[in-house]
């Protein structure tokens, strides 16, 4: 049987597994904060409305640069990927700055 845990950053409703090791904690907006893999601390990065990333200690030396410059790709719940992405709030940070550089 193999092992379906996974980092307490992943959304249960997330399919994706783990890559590597808890190397980061993501915090929201009232420091509510989760430990994760490099992929769902970004995920779940680009899923909250202003929240922050922190490296763990024994993390390797930029995991929270790499884990926000990745959340900045994401659109938010990119798991829900039948969903239309029509509204700010529904894309990736990156894309509605490209929107408002070509607007």
């Amino acid at each position: 049987m193999s092992d379906v845990s996974r980092c307490p950053a992943a959304h249960p409703d997330d399919p994706t597994p783990c890559e590597g090791p808890a190397v980061a904690t993501v915090l929201d907006v009232h420091n509510t904060g989760a430990d994760g893999c490099e992929h769902h601390a970004a995920r779940l990065l680009a899923s909250l409305q202003d929240g922050r990333v922190y490296t763990l200690p024994d993390a390797p030396a930029g995991a929270a640069l790499r884990v926000s410059t990745a959340a900045d790709a994401i659109p938010p719940f990119v798991w829900n990927e039948g969903a239309p992405r029509t509204q700010p709030n529904q894309r990736s940070h990156a894309e509605n700055r490209r929107r408002e550089w070509t607007a």
